[in-house]
């Protein structure tokens, strides 16, 4: 694994709410949706909502020569209805495929491909399938540690990478 990677695992992880803002991007593009989470703080201060854990990246569908569709979103305690922009969901319980990451966002690609290949190399198969749009994931995300407003340096930023596993 990339140097500052723990060693991947897998972790079982209980149905979680979410609320947040889906989103369409390219590769170009997909910083700008990470512009949108104070959208998501700010519905969920107006409605008292406390986040449950850290912010995520949800990619929903991934086509890299074209479009991803992701959600950034928070973990809430309990399921609340979303309304204009925010959507509410449930992450799905399973087993996943883990690895947290030290270092800037850029590194992810490549600590995405280790942990793809671990994976492969364990046996492993994740709970994808292909489509004309794209893979289509039951739960890929990126978790998000750190504040920016506390640690501005990106290079050491902490992200956990969670793949749902098939059944």
């Amino acid at each position: 694994m990339v140097s500052n990677s723990a060693a991947p695992s897998v972790v079982t992880r209980a149905a979680q709410p979410y609320v947040g803002i889906r989103c369409e991007v390219t590769m170009d593009t997909i910083a700008a949706a990470g512009d949108r989470l104070p959208e998501v703080f700010g519905w969920l201060g107006e409605r008292g909502i406390a986040p449950a854990d850290a912010p995520f990246f949800k990619y929903d569908v991934i086509d890299m020569a074209a479009t991803l569709v992701i959600e950034v979103g928070v973990p809430v305690a309990e399921p609340v209805e979303g309304e204009g922009d925010i959507v509410a969901g449930i992450l799905p319980a399973g087993r996943y495929a883990t690895v947290t990451h030290v270092g800037h966002p850029d590194e992810l690609a490549g600590v995405t491909g280790e942990l793809l290949s671990w994976a492969e190399g364990q046996g492993l198969q994740f709970d994808y399938r292909l489509a004309e749009e794209g893979e289509v994931w039951a739960c890929r995300l990126e978790v998000y540690h750190t504040d920016p407003t506390v640690e501005p340096d990106m290079n050491k930023w902490e992200t956990t990478l969670l793949f749902r596993l098939a059944d």
